[in-house]
């Protein structure tokens, strides 16, 4: 090992001098004192030219019972997806019964039609399957994906899914318990309290600003009949949506969603009576959490629901502020600051609203320092308008990223899917490059203008309160509120839970 050690040093020591001799013209000739020339530089490659993105042919139809399907043909792999949408979620949990939609949709598949929990998985486990269900803030979820001969077998489990789960009352007591155990964590988790306490400003006491994944005393409160009386209205087949995506015709697609759901009978689906989200406004919540050695930061306001006509325009500018391909937030917290491993902003965009939310991280001692840099680019973003290259950026991330979207047939299905959640045209799909690269800065520079508004922020910063508060006057945040974190409660006005009164 010695020798071989050795031999190698000489082997390296000779190829450096070569290098040094290379660097320094006419050094082998004898000639001394030349000026030591810099190291030859090449930028990336450039991008490929890009490709039209041809998107499998579909169908859209609708069974006797309204409920909606779309076929998609895409024969690239012998495996089908089907992926259904049922219109309600966390929106949707009556009031003093959060939780009730993410509850009612675990359940699913933990026993449904003559199976019990372990039967539905050891079913889609032989087959070599997957088989899942959720819910988000507008949606609930059941999706399987198979190969082409078990095609069946995933229709047969997933209508007994959606329309005979047996809300077993031993299974409804371990996904509580389950349920309770996350909030347990997310309570402690200065990234999580973030997010949620950032939602609760921005939506205030709308749907989307409610702690969806429920408390601690609403989840205690459900009960089996509660799960039973939110599947009965809301899971009919005249409010959901199912897409057949993969190596199957259309014939024998239709076949098989005729023949397990065609007996589903539909309902009438209650309106949704919401709370209007608050208009923006400024206001700053420290959340205090004693042994944290960074702070967790998010800044934003209202934005726009998913269907909005500007919508491109101000999903574009909001990347360029924090997302792929740009991210001027990056750029100065980590390039050019190091306060941060890294900042994002995001546009969420949901079926009543949406918002933009930027968020990083940085210790403790640089918190009002990345605090102030947030938000002043947010106020660069409205006042300067965006340079054609930064645009072109973050334009091509999108149009090189769109088709990774569409290589396997569930992620065809979602993408349909929410194309007709939110009522957009379908044949929009194949024009996404179109529409993409049809934003120009000048559209970028209007849309912020208009919705970007850097005096009414939101803010949230969680960590050690002692170690920063004494700096955000100097960055312009003088104003805000003190909750401890063990204190935080998202039903409050004011986002503090009250010890219960003695009894005198």
């Amino acid at each position: 090992m010695k020798l071989k050690a050795i031999a190698t040093l000489g082997v390296f020591s000779l190829l450096t001098a070569l290098v040094a001799a290379q660097a320094v013209p006419g050094k082998l000739a004898g000639q001394q004192g030349a000026r030591i020339t810099s190291w030859p530089r090449e930028g990336p490659p450039r991008p490929l030219p890009p490709r039209p993105v041809v998107f499998p042919p579909y169908e859209i139809r609708k069974l006797a019972n309204g409920l909606q399907v779309v076929l998609v043909s895409q024969n690239e792999q012998p495996a089908v997806s089907v992926r259904m949408i049922i219109r309600a979620g966390a929106a949707q949990d009556p009031n003093d019964k959060h939780g009730m939609a993410m509850l009612t949709a675990t359940l699913l598949d933990q026993g449904a039609g003559n199976r019990t929990a372990e039967q539905v998985a050891d079913t889609i486990d032989f087959v070599g399957g997957v088989l899942g269900s959720g819910a988000g803030s507008d949606l609930s979820f059941v999706n399987a994906i198979v190969m082409k001969d078990s095609y069946e077998l995933a229709l047969e489990l997933m209508a007994d899914m959606v329309q005979r789960p047996t809300f077993a009352q031993e299974e409804v007591e371990r996904q509580r318990q389950q349920a309770l155990s996350a909030l347990k964590v997310s309570a402690e988790d200065p990234d999580a309290v973030a997010s949620q306490v950032i939602d609760r400003l921005i939506y205030g006491f709308h749907p989307y600003g409610l702690p969806g994944a429920g408390t601690p005393a609403s989840l205690a409160a459900l009960t089996r009949a509660d799960v039973v009386d939110f599947h009965r209205k809301y899971f009919v087949p005249n409010n959901a949506l199912i897409a057949v995506v993969g190596d199957i015709g259309a014939a024998e697609a239709m076949a098989g969603l005729e023949k397990y759901f065609a007996g589903w009978k539909p309902g009438v689906v209650p309106d949704l009576d919401a709370t209007e989200p608050p208009q923006p406004t400024k206001r700053v919540i420290v959340i205090d959490k004693k042994d944290a050695v960074q702070t967790e930061i998010r800044v934003g306001h209202l934005a726009i629901p998913r269907k909005h006509n500007d919508y491109e325009a101000v999903d574009q500018a909001v990347k360029i502020l924090g997302g792929e391909g740009a991210n001027r937030l990056q750029q100065v917290l980590r390039s050019q600051r190091q306060l941060t491993y890294g900042a994002s902003a995001d546009l969420d965009t949901f079926k009543m609203a949406g918002a933009v939310i930027a968020e990083t991280d940085t210790q403790t001692a640089n918190t009002a320092e990345a605090l102030r840099i947030v938000v002043d680019e947010f106020s660069r973003l409205q006042r300067e308008r965006v340079h054609d290259e930064e645009l072109a950026g973050a334009q091509d991330y999108m149009v090189g990223h769109f088709p990774l979207t569409l290589e396997v047939p569930d992620a065809i299905a979602t993408q349909v899917l929410n194309q007709l959640f939110y009522e957009l045209p379908v044949d929009d799909l194949p024009k996404y490059r179109e529409r993409v690269l049809r934003v120009t800065p000048d559209e970028i520079q209007r849309v912020a203008r208009w919705f970007i508004r850097p005096g009414q922020l939101s803010v949230v910063l969680v960590g050690d309160a002692d170690a920063f508060v004494k700096d955000l006057k100097g960055v312009g945040f003088g104003d805000f509120e003190r909750i401890p974190i063990e204190n935080v409660d998202l039903l409050s006005a004011d986002l503090q839970r009250r010890a219960a009164a003695r009894p005198q």
